[in-house]
């Protein structure tokens, strides 16, 4: 015997509802969710998107206390939210910081620094070479290369250079005992802008005792901005890249090399989808 299948009918409230709803409603609420998305993929992977979900469970909790119509803790909740949002702008500082960064240092019309392929793969190779000597030589250095945002406010605290890249100058940048060695190099395109320049130190205190005070300048700086930051480690050798806050250490030639190459194309890819790639590849 055939079974017959009604199609439930929407509720009429809910047809009302749908009834007033035009293309440039559904326009406006796919902007309001990229932006939502946008909030989030910042937030994601800090310290202040713990205190997001407190402030939504917060939140839930005041809605049941007025469904219950608990007057005396809905009034003191209600309090409380207000003083968390005036306070937001403190607690939130540095992610508020980086999110204006990101509007104002962007260059939503496409980046200068990008170079061709030859060009890319001859900064990549000068580059690794470096970075493999400063490593069989227990060399510390950091490498910090520009993206999307700028570093002006960075190079400014160190030498201005501006020379083109070879992995002779950037030796000659992190001899030992020179006044440049123990600050960051800034790399913009296939120049080097700046050397000897001081970046912020991470707060993060969950971060391995190993990691010393290069390491967490480059996580420092890559918490506040898109560059990748490059770290040879002057006690071990150890080659380290930094990005988004994270950090991949015990890289060898053939990874870093793998890191860099999309760096300096246009075809931008987050640290975590080239480790993902190469892993893949081997």
């Amino acid at each position: 015997m055939p079974v017959d299948f009604q199609i439930p009918q929407i509720p009429l409230p809910i047809r009302g509802i749908l009834s007033t709803v035009g293309p440039l409603d559904v326009v406006d609420i796919l902007i309001v969710a990229i932006i939502l998305y946008k909030i989030y993929e910042m937030l994601q992977d800090t310290r202040a998107i713990t205190l997001v979900k407190g402030l939504l469970v917060l939140l839930g909790v005041t809605l049941v206390c007025n469904a219950f119509e608990l007057h005396v803790i809905s009034w003191l909740l209600q309090k409380a939210v207000t003083l968390i949002f005036v306070a937001l702008p403190i607690v939130f500082q540095p992610e508020l910081r980086r999110g204006l960064e990101h509007l104002g240092q962007g260059r939503f019309l496409g980046n200068g620094t990008l170079l061709d392929d030859e060009q890319a793969r001859s900064v990549v190779h000068e580059l690794t070479r470096a970075v493999r000597t400063l490593s069989s030589t227990k060399t510390g250095a950091l490498l910090v290369i520009e993206r999307e945002m700028g570093l002006n406010d960075i190079s400014a605290t160190g030498i201005q250079i501006d020379g083109l890249i070879t992995a002779d100058f950037l030796l000659n940048v992190f001899i030992p005992n020179t006044p440049l060695h123990d600050g960051a190099a800034v790399i913009r395109g296939n120049r080097l802008i700046a050397a000897g320049c001081l970046l912020p130190l991470t707060e993060n205190r969950s971060l391995s005792t190993e990691l010393g005070t290069r390491h967490r300048a480059a996580i420092g700086l890559s918490e506040q901005c898109d560059a990748l930051i490059v770290v040879v480690s002057e006690e071990t050798g150890t080659v380290s890249v930094a990005e988004n806050g994270h950090i991949m250490r015990h890289l060898d030639t053939e990874t870093l090399k793998a890191i860099l190459e999309p760096v300096f194309s246009s075809k931008r890819q987050s640290l975590r989808e080239m480790w993902e790639n190469w892993r893949k590849e081997k």
